[in-house]
C-alpha cells in the first residue's frame, strides 16, 4: 500500500482531486476506477469521489504497477480540483494572472494550463468562465471548447454561480453584515461573517450576492475594512505574499451538461493561513470544514 499524511495543502480538497494531483498523467478513467473499486481509503475506510480531506487523515491507495509509473515525481504545476469533458477547474495561486498581459513572456492561468494538458495527450483550447484578479487565488472554471464557453457563460449570466470567498482584513470586522455601496452606478451587495478576529485583522467568509468587478475588494474598503495586501483599495500592505489575501474557497453550479449539483472546494494556499489572526481563539481547520459542509 502507499500511505499519504493529509497536510494544510490538502485540507478541504476532495478524494478525486487528491488523487488528480498525485496522478497527473492518469486518464480520468483511471482516476475513477481506483475511488469506485476502493482502492483509494481514508482512515481505513472507502471514499466518494467528492468526499472533502483534513489535515491529519491518512490515505493509502492499493499498489499496483500502473500506479506506481503514474506516480508524480513532483507537485504538478496545475492544481486540478475538478474535471470532465467539458471543463476544467483549478485552483488558481495569488499573483497569476488569468489571461496574457502586457508584460511580454508573463506566465498566466490559461497558457499554463494549456501546456499541461498538452503534456498529458489531452490538448484543448482553455476558456475563463469565472475571472479571478491576479491578486485573488481559488477555484477557477476553465471551459474546454467553444460550445462548452457558450453553454457554461449562459448559465453563468441566467443563473448565476453560487460563490464563496475568504477573506483577512483589515481591522475588527463587526460578527455579520450586507455591504450594499452601489458600484459603478449599479445595485451591489455583499454578505460576509466574520470567523475569527483580534483588533488588528479579521477572517471573513464573503459571499458576493451581486458581480461587479473587484466587488467584495471595492466593498471591504469602503466599509474601512479593506483586503490585507490589496494596494488599489488600501489595503495593508504584506511582505512575502505574491497577491492580497482573498480566496475564491468555493464554488457551485449545476453543470448544464449533465445537470449535476457540482460544488468544489480549493484549499487555501500554506502563505495565506500564516496571516490569520493570532488574537482570537482560532483553529482555522474546523472552520473550513464546518463551512465545506454547510447545506446548501
Amino acid at each position: 500500500m502507499l500511505t499519504y499524511r493529509i497536510t494544510d495543502i490538502d485540507h478541504c480538497r476532495s478524494a478525486e482531486s487528491f488523487l488528480r494531483n498525485l496522478l497527473p498523467a492518469a486518464p480520468s478513467a483511471y482516476i475513477r476506477k481506483l475511488i469506485s473499486a476502493g482502492h483509494l481509503k481514508i482512515n481505513g475506510g472507502a471514499v466518494a469521489p467528492d468526499t472533502l480531506l483534513a489535515t491529519g487523515n491518512t490515505a493509502t491507495i492499493k499498489e499496483s504497477d500502473r500506479t506506481r509509473q503514474l506516480l508524480a515525481a513532483a507537485k504538478p504545476q496545475l492544481d486540478i480540483l475538478w474535471e470532465d469533458d467539458y471543463c476544467v477547474i483549478v485552483n488558481k495561486p495569488a499573483g497569476l494572472p488569468v489571461h496574457r498581459t502586457a508584460e511580454t513572456g508573463e506566465a498566466n492561468l490559461v497558457e499554463l494550463a494549456e501546456h499541461f494538458m498538452a503534456g498529458r495527450g489531452t490538448a484543448v483550447k482553455l476558456r475563463p468562465v469565472n475571472r479571478l484578479d491576479r491578486g485573488t487565488s481559488g477555484a477557477t472554471i476553465l471551459a474546454k471548447s467553444s460550445s462548452s464557453a457558450g453553454m457554461l457563460g449562459r448559465y453563468v449570466k441566467e443563473e448565476g454561480l453560487d460563490k464563496l470567498y475568504l477573506a483577512v482584513t483589515d481591522g475588527s470586522l463587526p460578527d455579520a453584515g450586507t455591504i450594499d455601496t452601489p458600484l459603478d452606478g449599479k445595485d451591489a451587495h455583499t454578505d460576509f461573517r466574520t470567523l475569527a478576529r483580534d483588533t488588528a485583522v479579521s477572517f471573513a467568509l464573503v459571499i458576493p450576492i451581486s458581480g461587479r468587478m473587484h466587488q467584495i475588494r471595492k466593498h471591504l474598503s469602503a466599509i474601512g475594512h479593506p483586503v490585507r495586501g490589496d494596494r488599489r483599495y488600501r489595503g495593508t500592505l504584506l511582505t512575502g505574499y505574491p497577491g492580497h489575501l482573498l480566496h475564491a474557497f468555493r464554488v457551485a453550479l449545476i453543470h448544464p451538461v449533465t445537470g449535476r449539483k457540482l460544488i468544489v472546494h480549493a484549499p487555501l494556499p500554506p502563505a495565506f493561513t500564516q496571516y490569520l489572526p493570532t488574537g482570537a481563539p482560532l483553529v482555522w481547520h474546523d472552520l473550513l470544514r464546518e463551512i465545506a459542509s454547510r447545506p446548501d
